[in-house]
């Protein structure tokens, strides 16, 4: 069961790198054509987005990789949601910095670029696993000592 669980999960871990993949590859087309306008980064477009993006990432990243330690379960249906959630709330901001990259990619302006990286770095840690599914549904005994 655990198996069959882990598998359903890593179509949605592998699924936001294909998403990601496919964003990148769309985004880079439109810009070589000249069909996306440059943005600015510091427009006033340019400064919204920038914030939409960062304040995604700082929020969803933490909500995600928490999600799962603040709602201990034993049954594993409940898990495969909460994983399946915990897994698209860390992985949301891979696509949008991408995207934002290229909205205001000139070579002097990252900062987007690097948001992506901080939430690809999150996405790895969201990797289901046999393992990880067992110790986390796996209620520890509080009187139990942990040296």
């Amino acid at each position: 069961m655990e198996k069959k669980i882990v598998k359903q999960l890593n179509w949605y871990y592998y699924g936001i790198m294909v998403f990601s993949v496919i964003v990148l590859t769309v985004m880079f087309l439109l810009r070589d054509k000249e069909i996306l306008p440059h943005i600015y980064y510091l427009s006033q477009r340019g400064v919204f987005i920038q914030y939409f993006v960062i304040f995604d990432a700082l929020i969803t990243i933490p909500l995600g990789l928490y999600l799962v330690k603040w709602r201990k379960t034993t049954d594993l249906n409940k898990y495969r949601k909460l994983a399946t959630w915990r897994i698209l709330l860390v992985g949301n901001s891979m696509p949008l910095g991408i995207a934002a990259h290229y909205l205001m990619g000139t070579p002097q302006y990252r900062a987007m670029f690097w948001v992506a990286a901080v939430a690809a770095v999150a996405w790895y840690f969201t990797k289901p696993t046999v393992g990880k599914l067992e110790k986390e549904t796996t209620i520890e005994d509080p009187n139990t000592p942990t040296y």
